[in-house]
């Protein structure tokens, strides 16, 4: 028999109490590998031209913390060089034993080749997180046997941990544009239709899932044979924002440039594929070759990468990407909306040079220290400003760049076509519908379109805008357009999009990724919301309305007012936080409890979690579905029928406990609870009537838990209880022998 105190519990909240993220931008790494061998770097060359296997380390050190037994391996394509003293390097954590750093698994660590800022990656990523999903990035610095390497870029791994927290879902088609072949201008990775036969892929993309292939060609089926319809297999706003990153950031190592790779397409639970940016060492003018042609690399001089035009490829078959957005008036309107929108972000307002300043000033002692760096700290120094020879070319300095890029950029029809304007957006709920009104001028004959969902794992469903003054915008012609939407949930997402003509405009201006919201009730913030009681070996407890033990998980919310559950996920893995979500319309009053069955079944009248609760160990976690954690516990070592429970509720320690499912823990008299196989009663929790079965010929009673007879009657076999007029929460049910106890909802 095992020790009923013998449990490890550990809280977790969304901040490491007193550590910083692994990827905060303010902080550098520490990254020291330790190898029993002093040819590490021979194995790691051999291991990158061979079979590309990891190299197991004795151990590394993550900022002082120790873990043993890792993978290294050397990775890149044209940044590896077995001659290069500094090679980009991937360390997997648990290559060869389960371990993880703050719930990271791959570190990526990039050598900042062709770039003699070292700042051009930390800075695209910056920039293009404000307008997709993109991995996050800071710096590191890496030891190897107690010698410095140099500073290295480290890049979040675009892996099932990052497709769960920005998609919600990891196992869906998951492919990497990226050429196994050296990449020359006919050998790319551009979503061109190659048939139907789905080895003519295979040597120019790489499929990170189990299956995919026929998927991936009727993608570039559709891009390349139907691009009307392509909004159908891709969302279009994410691949609009990410060519308007290549084209204002001069980013031509990506899709839009000679060799279209360095990207990832991962297909989500809306049945499109997504876009990632990747790579990005090489962005800001650091990489010349466009292509103009299949056969050409199209390289460009720096006054060229000044003025490359918006429109680069629109009318090449070998990017049919590009072709498809300039076939669809809107698509190549909203395409030159965001281009403008990041113009005027990033280089107008002078952010990229801030950011610049900001990251340099932070690593500038790392970087005067690395001896294996492919530039000098003059160089470095002097990056900002002048154009810097890396062999064949130049690479720009980063001002001139930009200030002339806004220049070009100000004489195109991203600027000169006017666009209609936005103000005055408002939402309301009315009943059951939501109205949306806008003010919007110089729409002309144009369109006023509302994009919404109340769902963050769908996508946006788009209506039309009308100001006929028959839809809550006041008088007709008045320049207030408005909408009804049917709304039966507890939040929505929206924003405004407006085209005349020519041009047009979003509202927030970074939508679709940034939005307006409205919420009947708010999300939980930290300490509203936590995990008050579970129970993982269930075997004589409450039934579920199955009529089957099962274990379960009970939240309570702390606050003073309601919150809203949808938007709320429950886990028990750590890298895919989004396995559940509460559905739509569900909320939870101030102090109140909700109880999630852990049964991986379908849901007739309760709540149930598609995974189950392990009884040696495991986790719960609570979260947004992305970075945000509410609460989270782990544990080992469950008794039968024994629950680890807050005492007091919302805010005590936990302990193990008799179950008190749904109502007050560590109410007196509840641990000397008995319950026998004579005694029964079902469904349990139970809503309007229960069944009482009982091998024995006695006066059966239920009391309120505070002792309160509410029901007598004699039972011999089976008896029946009418319990809709109860009041919900906890009873006890009992013979003159045993006391079982009753759960009522409604």
């Amino acid at each position: 028999m095992r020790n009923n105190l013998t449990y490890l519990l550990i809280l977790v909240v969304a901040a490491l109490s007193g550590q910083t993220s692994f990827y905060d931008a303010a902080t550098i790494q520490k990254i020291e590998l330790q190898f029993s061998f002093t040819n590490w770097d021979y194995r790691l060359d051999t291991a990158k031209l061979g079979a590309d296997g990891y190299v197991m380390a004795d151990y590394v050190l993550l900022n002082g913390s120790r873990y043993d037994s890792v993978g290294v391996k050397y990775k890149g394509n044209s940044s590896f060089d077995s001659t290069f003293k500094k090679n980009p390097v991937h360390i997997e954590l648990d290559a060869f034993k389960t371990a993880d750093y703050q719930g990271v698994r791959d570190i990526k660590l990039n050598n900042a080749y062709a770039d003699p800022s070292l700042v051009r990656e930390v800075m695209a990523y910056t920039t293009a997180r404000n307008y997709m999903n993109a991995p996050q990035a800071n710096f590191a610095k890496l030891y190897i046997n107690g010698r410095y390497i140099g500073l290295y870029t480290n890049a979040e791994s675009i892996n099932k941990a990052f497709l769960s927290r920005h998609f919600y879902s990891n196992t869906g088609v998951f492919v990497k544009g990226n050429p196994e072949l050296t990449p020359s201008p006919s050998v790319k990775s551009n979503l061109k239709y190659l048939g139907t036969d789905t080895s003519l892929y295979k040597p120019y993309y790489e499929l990170k899932s189990d299956t995919g292939w026929g998927q991936l060609a009727n993608l570039c089926d559709v891009l390349s044979n139907n691009p009307s319809q392509a909004a159908s297999v891709m969302d279009m706003d994410r691949a609009l924002w990410m060519l308007a990153l290549n084209t204002v950031l001069v980013n031509l190592d990506s899709y839009t440039g000679a060799f279209a790779q360095n990207y990832y397409v991962y297909k989500d639970g809306t049945g499109r594929f997504n876009p990632i940016m990747w790579d990005l060492n090489m962005s800001f003018g650091g990489f010349p070759f466009l292509g103009s042609s299949n056969t050409s690399l199209g390289s460009l001089s720096i006054a060229n990468m000044q003025v490359l035009a918006v429109g680069s490829h629109s009318a090449d078959a070998y990017w049919p990407l590009i072709k498809a957005v300039y076939s669809d008036a809107t698509w190549k309107r909203m395409y030159f909306a965001h281009i403008k929108t990041l113009s005027e972000e990033l280089i107008a307002t002078g952010t990229y040079s801030q950011s610049f300043s900001t990251y340099t000033t932070l690593v500038q002692q790392e970087v005067a220290d690395d001896t294996c760096k492919f530039f000098t700290t003059t160089q470095f120094n002097n990056s900002f400003n002048t154009n810097i020879s890396v062999g064949s070319y130049s690479v720009p300095g980063i001002q001139p760049l930009m200030s002339a890029r806004l220049n070009y950029l100000k004489t195109t029809e991203v600027y000169t076509n006017v666009s209609p304007t936005i103000s005055g957006v408002s939402a309301s709920i009315n009943g059951a519908q939501v109205v949306i009104t806008a003010t919007v001028s110089g729409v002309g004959s144009g369109q006023v379109v509302i994009g919404y969902r109340s769902d963050e794992r769908s996508a946006f469903t788009k209506t039309f805008a009308y100001d006929d003054g028959a839809h809550n915008d006041g008088a007709a012609g008045d320049n207030v357009y408005g909408c009804f939407i049917a709304f039966t949930g507890n939040f929505m997402q929206y924003y405004v999009y407006a085209e005349n003509t020519s041009a047009g405009i979003f509202s927030p201006e970074r939508a679709e990724h940034a939005f307006y919201q409205l919420e009947r009730y708010p999300l939980p913030i930290s300490g509203d919301l936590v995990i008050n009681e579970f129970l993982a070996e269930n075997t004589s407890d409450v039934r579920n309305e199955y009529h089957l033990f099962e274990d379960w998980i009970e939240l309570y919310n702390n606050s003073d007012h309601t919150i809203r559950l949808d938007g709320v996920y429950l886990s028990d893995e750590n890298d895919n936080l989004p396995i559940y979500r509460f559905p739509i319309g569900t909320s939870l009053g101030s102090h109140q409890y909700v109880t999630v069955w852990a049964d991986n079944l379908s849901p007739k009248t309760q709540l149930h979690a598609n995974f189950k609760l392990n009884t040696e160990s495991g986790q719960i976690i609570v979260s947004n579905g992305c970075y945000v954690q509410y609460d989270a516990v782990t544990y080992t070592n469950q008794e039968k029928n024994r629950s680890l429970a807050r005492c007091p509720d919302g805010t005590g320690v936990f302990k193990q406990l008799v179950p008190t499912w749904s109502f007050q823990n560590c109410v007196v008299g509840v641990e000397e609870i008995t319950a026998t196989k004579k005694l029964q009663v079902y469904p349990n929790p139970a809503n309007t009537s229960i069944s009482i079965a009982c091998e024995c010929n006695q006066m059966v009673a239920v009391h309120t838990i505070m002792g309160q007879l509410i029901a007598q009657l004699p039972v011999e076999g089976q008896a029946e209880i009418n319990t809709s007029q109860w009041a919900q929460g906890m009873y006890l049910v009992s013979t003159d022998t045993e006391t079982f106890k009753l759960i009522i909802t409604h």
